[in-house]
């Protein structure tokens, strides 16, 4: 009895602990884990640097629903050294997931609002006049209607498997799958994906995440599952309830936003952008088609873009391949008009 007693309590105090991220060596170190209210809504934001001068970063997520925050620590080390690295939790996913709140009115145009208002908080307190602004699967979606409607916040975009074509991506994705299943021998599981090509080409499906991670499209490098699963039971950052809060918010965001992905496609809805554009893309990267990537690019107008591939990754290259990300960031930040 004593024993059961134990485990309770230990698993409660789980859903419960403090939650925090550990500190950076440095007189004008930053290293903070809180809840800022942004437009209206608690949302968590963790801000990291060596120094707090340095030029700022924000990092929008993606999913829809899938912050990074549990366990993005590991991978960004390197880039802390030069940039104060803003991640949050966007609304209503992980850790911004309130279970009192209404959900109901969740689009992709209040997360621009919200992205909007996170920067202008941020650029007070750091006395910064723009920010670096990146995004990284869906919160490329974000982040690019984000720069289109507010260029002055920014001093350049970064995309990260970019969002383009939405449909044409996933189409692509799908028959790299099938392809892949009849090299395999797998041809009950070719004629499964095969059902889904009507469903994905109107928009009324996607295709599916698992296979696309089975044959390599997701991730070369790292275990991000692993990475993600670790976080949110041992890492500081999260708790058992944040764990669970992540998992609601998730489901939840999934169902609001990822309608929208097709119905509104990301090169109708922006063709233009004023500042420097830069899309950072995975070689093997099949979450996020690099060929459309590219099409969308060379049809965007901006400034100055350009398209640069990582080729020994996937989806996440800023992870996969973090110490050439790191230097190529630093490479090209310098070469920005300060």
């Amino acid at each position: 009895m004593i024993g059961l007693l134990l485990i309770v309590l230990l698993i409660g105090v789980g859903f419960v602990f403090p939650t925090w991220t550990p500190g950076i060596k440095g007189s004008n170190s930053i290293s903070t884990l809180q809840q800022i209210k942004i437009n209206g809504a608690r949302q968590e934001v963790m801000i990291r640097g060596k120094d707090r001068s340095n030029p700022l970063v924000i990092f929008v997520h993606g999913g829809p629903g899938v912050p990074e925050t549990p366990y993005v620590r590991k991978y960004q080390n390197l880039l802390e050294q030069n940039f104060t690295v803003v991640q949050y939790d966007q609304r209503g996913s992980g850790k911004s997931y309130h279970f009192s709140e209404d959900y109901s009115n969740l689009t992709s145009e209040l997360l621009v609002e919200d992205l909007l208002a996170l920067t202008e908080y941020l650029e007070r307190e750091f006395d910064q006049k723009k920010v670096l602004l990146i995004g990284h699967s869906y919160g490329t979606y974000i982040a690019t209607q984000a720069v289109s409607k507010a260029p002055d916040k920014f001093s350049a975009y970064i995309g990260i498997g970019q969002t383009a074509n939405w449909v044409n991506s996933e189409l692509e994705s799908l028959q790299f799958m099938i392809d892949q299943a009849r090299l395999a021998g797998n041809n009950a599981e070719a004629e499964e994906l095969e059902h889904l090509r009507e469903p994905v080409r109107t928009g009324d499906a996607i295709s599916p995440r698992d296979k696309i991670s089975k044959y390599g499209g997701s991730v070369r490098q790292i275990d991000d599952i692993t990475d993600l699963f670790k976080g949110l039971l041992f890492g500081t950052e999260y708790n058992l309830l944040d764990a669970v809060r992540f998992f609601k918010g998730n489901s939840i965001s999934e169902l609001k936003l990822q309608p929208e992905l097709s119905e509104h496609d990301m090169t109708e809805l922006v063709d233009h952008m004023d500042i420097p554009v830069y899309f950072v893309m995975g070689k093997y990267d099949l979450m996020t088609s690099v060929s459309e990537a590219r099409k969308y690019l060379n049809e965007l107008e901006a400034p100055y873009k350009e398209f640069v591939v990582f080729d020994e990754s996937a989806h996440y290259p800023q992870f996969e391949e973090k110490e050439k990300f790191a230097q190529w960031l630093n490479e090209t930040w310098a070469k920005l008009p300060q």
